[in-house]
Parts: structure tokens; C-alpha cells; sequence
């Protein structure tokens, strides 16, 4: 069951839905379903031994904070 973002075209709210089969969602700030699906946001997280033995952590993360969760860094993704 994927979780998709989109842009309401009528009061333009951006929010993310979980999408079940074929269903469209509504807005949740005006329940209209005329809606765009926006392209998500995606990045990785690159953990390596530097010089001298320390763990170094690149990321290319759109944003600062995880996309799965509203914390800035959970297990889950491995952001920290």
C-alpha cells in the first residue's frame, strides 16, 4: 500500500495519502478530488569508514528530516 503526495487544485494543500487498489483520495482540508500526485522527494544515506577508522555519514536527502516519519532521525530509515 504505497503512500503517495499530492497538491489539491482547488486550495492548493499539499499532503500524502495512503492509496489502496484504485481509490482516490480527497483533500483533507477541502474533500475535493481534484488533486495532482507530485513527485516525491527521495535520498540515500551513505555510512563509511573515513580516514583514521570514524564512521562518516553522507546523505542527499531533499530535506533535513525523514520522510517517514516527523522526527529528524529514526531507526527505520537509518537518518541519525
Amino acid at each position: 500500500m504505497p503512500i503517495y503526495e499530492y497538491q489539491c487544485n482547488a486550495c492548493q494543500k499539499e499532503f500524502e495519502a495512503l492509496v489502496l487498489g484504485s481509490d482516490t483520495p480527497a483533500c483533507p482540508a477541502c474533500s475535493s478530488r481534484d488533486l495532482s500526485r507530485l513527485m516525491s522527494r527521495c535520498g540515500f544515506v551513505s555510512k563509511s569508514a573515513g580516514p583514521g577508522g570514524e564512521t562518516q555519514v553522507t546523505s542527499s536527502s531533499a530535506s533535513s528530516t525523514c520522510s517517514s516519519c516527523s522526527a529528524g532521525s529514526c531507526a527505520s530509515c537509518g537518518m541519525g
